[in-house]
């Protein structure tokens, strides 16, 4: 199908029409009819999206990993360049959309700088971003283990962990209106207040988690068969971590205490208690008690957040200066749709003046002062960060994101190189990589 043999006097040669193929069997040389060369993926089911790994096999062990990538390619950073600052969120939200608040926040958290009015956000909006990203912290770790578990045969640990991140979207949904794409996190604040009830549904989910995470202890830290497919699998230990600029849950799992809320704080984390977790295997076993540790800390910080939002009730959450906020007190009508109309009469009965205002923020947008701002957040799969460049326009010059999926992939072939082809499936699952982080 793929290529044509043909007996000649310098050997066997093949005719091949995959664009990796030609260079993969010219290193081949001797032996050749030993080896074989097989596409796993774009479209199986365990390469986590649209991940194609090109894996030359000799017999069932693995000689030579390489990830092929672009599949899900969105142009978003491109497309920011088009719209508004504040426009922009609703692109990058969507880029790793298993942690969608994380790409919100470190992009507002760079226009923010370059707007310089990083002290003046209101401390409920900080609450509120940090409250979101941990439920969203969440949210990811239980796909990651989930799928994870899916991947070699855990079936239930499949089925408990998309149970509970139906508890966490449905928050996202009663706060943001969303259970994904929020777009929520804006420069300067957050969209909207906390609705009624919000704070009992959190209280709720934090005494139902305290309960269920246990569970996948149950299933899967004492399990001999999740320990034998996982201990020893995927080894990478932190000198390659380092080298490749591996961060999050795989450098943590080698010891390596590395945590962006601790080491560089934003948003106000330095007021908050909780650990950072690690583990000293260096494997995809030690990747996966670090995620379940790490699910545990998030609860802590959640509880936190809802203590001290209940004492922050009424307190604004979008920054004072009128020529930044957006969207103006934001009102949403009672059928649930559309500005209510006492907004409306707001907007639109003060003056003429404030009328235009309101237009020329919406259609044009404000502008941000020429620079460049790089800030880095920890996002459930390690250092995520948006380098933003703006030449003083209504929109950004440039903006360009670190994803740690795309970084973190470059450890599959070290981590797979010498293994089995079963072997191959753990170690991308212990990365948890996100391919629309990847290719954005």
């Amino acid at each position: 199908m793929y290529a044509q043999g043909a007996e000649t006097s310098q050997g066997k040669v093949f005719t091949v029409t995959g664009q990796d193929w030609d260079s993969i069997t010219e290193g081949l040389g001797e032996g050749a009819e030993e080896r074989i060369v097989v596409n796993m993926g774009p479209q199986h089911p365990s390469t986590h999206g649209v991940l194609r790994l090109i894996l030359e096999l000799e017999g069932e062990t693995v000689t030579e990993a390489r990830c092929g990538i672009g599949y899900l390619h969105t142009g978003i950073e491109k497309n920011m360049e088009f719209r508004s600052w504040v426009q922009g969120v609703t692109f990058c939200t969507r880029m790793d959309y298993l942690s969608p608040f994380f790409n919100e926040a470190t992009y507002c958290l760079g226009v923010e700088r370059l707007l310089g009015i990083e002290d003046e956000i209101p401390e409920k909006a900080q609450v509120m971003r940090v409250l979101l990203m941990e439920l969203n912290r969440i949210s990811s770790h239980l796909v990651a283990v989930a799928t994870g578990g899916m991947e070699i045969g855990a079936l239930t640990v499949m089925t408990v962990g998309f149970r509970e991140r139906e508890l966490v979207l449905d928050l996202f949904e009663t706060i943001t209106g969303l259970r994904m794409n929020h777009a929520f996190i804006r420069p300067g604040g957050v969209a909207q207040d906390l609705p009624a009830g919000a704070l009992d549904d959190i209280r709720a989910f934090i005494a139902l988690m305290k309960k269920r995470l246990p569970e996948y202890a149950a299933f899967c830290n004492a399990n001999p068969i999740f320990r034998g497919r996982l201990e020893g699998v995927g080894h990478l230990d932190l000198a390659g971590c380092l080298a490749l600029g591996i961060t999050g849950p795989p450098v943590r799992a080698t010891g390596y205490a590395w945590d962006l809320r601790k080491t560089q704080p934003y948003s106000g984390y330095e007021d908050y208690e909780f650990d950072v977790q690690t583990w000293d295997t260096a494997d995809a076993y030690g990747r996966f008690r670090v995620r379940l540790n790490e699910m545990w800390e998030s609860l802590r910080i959640v509880e936190q957040c809802a203590d001290r939002l209940a004492k922050l009730d009424g307190a604004p959450v979008m920054v004072g200066d009128k020529k930044i906020a957006w969207p103006s007190q934001l009102a949403i009508g009672s059928d649930g749709m559309g500005n209510s109309l006492d907004h409306i009469r707001h907007i639109m009965g003060e003056s003429m003046e404030a009328l235009i205002h309101h237009f020329k923020l919406v259609t044009e947008g404000f502008r941000v002062p020429p620079g460049q701002a790089f800030v880095p957040v920890e996002s459930p799969r390690g250092e995520l960060a948006a380098h933003i460049v703006s030449d003083g326009g209504t929109r950004p010059f440039r903006a360009h994101f670190r994803d740690p999926s795309f970084v973190n992939l470059q450890g599959t072939s070290v981590m797979s190189e010498g293994g089995m082809v079963s072997d191959v499936i753990v170690a991308i699952a212990s990365i948890d990589p996100v391919m629309g982080g990847v290719d954005r």
